[in-house]
This record gives structure tokens, sequence and C-alpha cells, in this order.
């Protein structure tokens, strides 16, 4: 048995490693090249937003129907689209700013933005197969232009995480790691394996070129066999963006399909490219090699100039200049149509519309389609990063700690000693209050930026599938519970003894469970509004208006009997109201006749501890119903939450 297994291992290393990662280390077989082509391809945008909208509606219709028009017509962004990429080629889509550069590239990935419509007829194919979104998926990669990454995360922990949801379920882990080294090496990164990734101006980390690479080695890790990239030298140098060029032409030329925007090359870059893609006013001006271009453009009468940047004229020749709009435009519409009816875009057309003799595997063969991990695999590696996050800011924790102690000496002290007097009675449940409100607002704004803050970086994972809302959700909040456990904890062992509070173990252990709770409670209420506010800035405006109708709910500042019957509701979801009663219920609960000092003459002076409760409307027997009404709004704002973010994520895709 034993055999078996170490044969059925090796077989599956021999697998993964050798053959299907044959590009990184040598030529992909000619049968599992890719050759991506699109055809008809038109992508229209959100309706523009014109003065006619403030006429009537029914005008509008009026007037729309007798022009054939649509009452809310869309702007057309990409005008009947047709190209070709071929393996072992880099293909640079070119354009000047608001040609339609990233619209293509959107558009050719299936991930275009909420809003952003491509005509049915349009068709995109692999080796003239036509495909969908799902089945791009598993044999494309895309890179943003936008490199987001968990700043505190080295680079080899960002990659192990990518590689254990990335690669396939019946992977072994070892595999897996093995592959990891293999990408570190391949571009590069073994120097910076183990440095932060960082952000950038905030957290020293990698540097820019070093982060393009770190994107490269996420996506190509599964090593898919066409490549997207979307700017893959914006923002960087001469050299860093020659270095990341020289990274795809060697994929390139190993049997890739790698296709990429890039705006104004130096010709020092333009040399590596194979063909180009020069798009303008969302048509395709030219489709060819560069050798090509100088020929089409010589012919149209507008030749390079010598010792000039070709990159740069071309750019120049289909960019639309602020003070002749119009006359740019008809320059573009003649390159445009001249390409339209030359012999290359003919073979482009022919091209597109054949299909290759190359065999391609089963789609859910090696990729598979939908999520390539499990479910545990996917909570235990959220939880894994999380947690990671968590111990390499040791800061944060430590002032976290020191806040809440630095806040519990300072209310014991004002509170000190407290005696069983009519004035102790009423200090003493100001001091619970304080308690409760504490933990609500250190709570609620210690969490509020947490989902809000990391959405970016989940929307694209999720977009990739690397995981499920529910395992991203579960995995997050479990890693940040032994904090909400230990600042309770130290609050109360501070704050408890110094007033005064109900002696006893049993008291101070109920405090302390009651005080976790709402600790607890006002997290996932923080949780429920990072999730439902689109950025960190609209949480925090929203967090303190939700919570203060809570706080007077509480029992404190309004007698609960008095709530009014259109609050009485919303009263129900006051946390403050169930642990004000449980804490005083534990605190007064056993104190009987005689044991509060109250002079005679005073008849105002609460003889017990069941009178004190009777003042707050309190009852001994609703304790246990306190408590359960705690966990019941533990799980109903962290359902709300999760419930939030799943329809976030669903909006975006």
């Amino acid at each position: 048995m034993d055999t078996m297994l170490t044969n059925d291992k090796a077989t599956l290393i021999q697998m993964w490693c050798p053959k299907s990662y044959g590009s990184v280390r040598g030529q992909i077989p000619k049968r599992d090249r890719l050759t991506y082509t699109w055809r008809e391809l038109d992508v229209f945008g959100e309706a523009p937003k014109d003065e006619n909208k403030r006429e009537p509606l029914c005008n509008r219709l009026r007037y729309c129907l007798r022009q054939h028009r649509d009452i809310n017509p869309r702007k057309h962004l990409l005008k009947n689209v047709t190209g070709v990429a071929r393996s072992g080629e880099l293909l640079a889509v070119m354009g000047s700013s608001g040609a339609g550069k990233t619209t293509l590239l959107n558009a050719l990935a299936f991930r275009s933005p909420s809003g952003v419509k491509i005509s049915p007829k349009a068709v995109r194919a692999l080796n003239g197969i036509p495909i969908n979104a799902e089945q791009l998926r598993s044999r494309c990669a895309y890179v943003q232009q936008d490199d987001l990454f968990i700043p505190s995360l080295t680079t080899k922990e960002h990659l192990v995480f990518q590689a254990l949801l990335r690669m396939g379920r019946d992977v072994p882990n070892t595999v897996k790691l093995h592959r990891v080294n293999e990408v570190l090496q391949d571009l590069s990164l073994m120097k910076c394996a183990d440095i932060i990734i960082g952000a950038p101006g905030r957290t020293k980390g990698l540097s820019g070129g070093e982060r393009k690479r770190l994107a490269f080695a996420s996506e190509t890790l599964t090593d898919p066999h066409l490549l997207l990239c979307d700017e893959p030298t914006s923002g960087l140098d001469s050299f860093m963006a020659h270095s990341v060029l020289q990274v795809l032409k060697g994929m390139a030329m190993k049997g890739k399909t790698i296709v990429f925007t890039i705006h104004q090359p130096s010709s020092e870059l333009y040399c590596l490219f194979d063909r180009i893609l020069l798009v303008a006013e969302g048509r395709v001006a030219f489709l060819g090699s560069p050798y090509q271009s100088a020929e089409f453009f010589s012919q149209l009468g507008t030749p390079c100039p010598p010792n000039y940047n070709p990159a740069d004229f071309y750019v120049q020749m289909l960019a639309i200049a602020p003070s002749k709009e119009t006359e740019c435009r008809e320059t573009i519409k003649k390159i445009c149509d001249s390409f339209a009816v030359s012999p290359l875009a003919r073979e482009v057309l022919d091209a597109a519309s054949a299909t290759n003799a190359y065999f391609l595997q089963p789609l859910d063969t090696i990729y598979g389609i939908g999520y390539r991990s499990s479910w545990w695999t996917q909570f235990y590696c959220i939880l894994w990063r999380s947690w990671l996050s968590v111990l390499k800011d040791p800061m944060l924790v430590k002032v976290r700690l020191l806040q809440t102690a630095m806040v519990a000496t300072l209310i014991g002290s004002i509170y000190f000693g407290q005696v069983l007097d009519q004035d102790g009675v009423m200090n003493i449940n100001g001091s619970l209050f304080l308690f409760l409100t504490n933990m609500t607002f250190q709570n609620v704004f210690a969490v509020i930026n947490v989902f809000s803050a990391e959405l970016p970086v989940f929307l694209r994972e999720k977009h990739s599938r690397l995981y499920r809302v529910d395992t991203y959700f579960m995995g997050k909040t479990i890693a940040e519970l032994p904090l909400f456990i230990a600042v309770p904890f130290v609050f109360t062992s501070i704050a408890y003894p110094m007033i005064g509070l109900k002696a006893g173990v049993s008291h101070y252990l109920t405090t302390l469970f009651v005080v976790t709770l709402v600790a607890n409670v006002s997290t996932s209420f923080g949780y429920l509004i990072s999730c439902a506010s689109s950025s960190i800035s609209m949480a925090l405006s929203v967090g303190p208006p939700i919570v203060i109708p809570f706080l007077i709910f509480g029992g404190f500042f309004l007698n609960s009997a008095s709530v009014p019957p259109y609050f009485k509701y919303l009263s129900y979801l006051s946390w403050f109201r169930y642990a004000n009663e449980a804490l005083l219920i534990n605190q007064w609960s056993t104190i009987g006749d005689g044991e509060i000092a109250c002079p005679r003459s005073n008849v105002t002076c609460p003889q017990s501890g069941e009178i004190i409760l009777q003042t707050f409307n309190f009852r001994n027997e609703n304790f246990m119903t306190d408590i359960s009404c705690l966990f019941g709004l533990i799980i109903l704002f962290r359902i709300g939450a999760l419930f939030c973010l799943w329809l976030r994520s669903r909006s975006k895709e």
C-alpha cells in the first residue's frame, strides 16, 4: 500500500511539475498552445447624462420614437473590433488615453465592470472554439494595472497563500510549495522572498518592479497558457519597465500567448513586441508586426520619421488634440477605414474565423471550473493569512491593550472605593454603564475599517474565485477574536476592584462574561457597518449616529418602561439594554435590606437591591434572557455583515 501511495504521489508531481509547468522550464507542446481570437466585439458603456433628460419622460419618449433611437442611448466604446493573439508572441495594445485599451482587455478577460454591455454577437474563442467566462478563467491569467496585496505579508507568504487556493485540490502541498520556489526563482524574486510587501507611501517593502513581478508570479502559479496584462509598466522607470517586459518576452518565447496594454513605450521596449494592436476611438487602426506597421503608415503617406520612436509617432497620430478635434477625428477615421479594407485586416478576419487543428484538453481536467480548493482549505488559508496580519502588527495590539488599561485606570480612579449609600449606588450604576459605552465605542471603531480597507483585495480575489464570501468572513473574524477577549479581560480586571463592585469571584466572572459579550456584540455591529459601507470615511461617518439610539435605549438615560411605542421594536436591538440589566442584576440582586446605608430622613434612598432594579424596571428573572439576547445579537449582526459583504461582491461581478 505504501509503495502504491508513493507511486501515486510521484505521478502527481510528474504530471504537475514537468508537464503542466513545462512552459516555465521548457517549451509548451504545440498541442497545448492557445490562439485567442475575437471578432465583432462591440462594447457599450453607461448612458450619457445630457440635458434632454431634464425634459418630461413623455416628451423624450415621443422624440426617441420619431427618431428611432433608444430613450437612454449608450456610449459606443468599442466598435466591431476583431483580432487575434497567437502563442509565442507578445501582442501590445497601444493607443492614446481613452482610446479603449483597458476596455478591450476587460472584454477579452470577461471582466467588464457593471453597467458595461457587450453585444451578443461578439465571439471570443480559443483555437477557434467559442468560450465563456468560466472556461477562459480556467486557462487565463489577468494581471490588472493596480497591484493589490496584503501589506503585512512577505513575498513567499503571499505566493504560498495563492498556491494553496489556485492549484487543484488534488495536488499535494509539497508540490505547491515546490511550485512557489520555482516561480520565485524564475521571476528573480528569491532575494526578496522574506521581505514584507508593504504599501507605497506607508510601509516600506518591495520596489515597484518587484511588486509587478509579484503580480505576475501570483497569476502564473498555475502556469496559464494565456496571459492578459493591463499596463504592466505603469509607474516604473525605464530600467524596471524593461525588466518586466523581458519577463513577458521570456514567457512568450516558451509558447505562451500574451496580450498587454502599454502607454507610450520607449523605442527599446518597442523592439521587444512581436505584434502591435493600435486602437483609436474604439476602432482598430492597425494589427500586425512592427515591420508591417511601418509599411502601412508609409502607404498612407505618413511614414515614421527617421530616428523617431515609432510608438510615440503612432500614438500621436491616433490622439485627439484639444484644439484640432475635427481634423484629428478625420485622420483617425481615414486610418481605421484604410486598415479595414487592407490585406492585413482580411488575414486577421480569416484567422479569427478559422478553427485551429491543435487539440484542446477538457477544460476541467487540470485547472478545473469553479473553486479549485475545498471549503476547509479556503477557511484555513484565510485564517492563516489574517492571523499573520495580526501577529505582524504587534504595535497595534500593544496600543489597544495599553489604551484599555489607561481608560480602565482612569475610570477606576474616578469611581475609586465606592461605598453602599445613596451616592454610591448612583456612581456604581454610572460606572457599570461606562463599562458598556467604553467597550462599544472602542470595539466598533477598532473594526469599522477592517473590511472596508481590504475590500479591493477581497473583490479581486473573489472574482478570481480563490475563495467564497463565507470562508473569507469567518476566517477574518475568527483571527481577530483573541484580541476582543483580551481587551474586556484587561479592562474589567483593573476597573472592577478599584471601583469596589460586588465582592466575590462569581460576581467578577459574571461581569467579565457580560462585558466580553458586549465587546463581541459591538464588534459584530462594527463588522456590519464596515461591510455595508463603500469606504472607510463613510463607515466612520455613519457609525456614531447609528450607535447613539441604541445607547439611549440602554435604560440609563431612558427608563425601559418609557420607550415610545414606535421605538419599541428598535429597542430590542439595543445590546446596552440587555447588558445593563444583566450587570445591574449581578450587582444588586443579592443586596438585602439594611446593606445600603440610608438615613431614615431620606425617603428617596433605595433600601435594597430589589428597589434599585425596580427603579430601572429590571427583573431578576430576565438575566438568562439578557444573556441569550446578547448571543442572538452577535449572530444576527454577523449574519447581516456576511449578507452585506455577499451583496457587495455580487454587485461588482
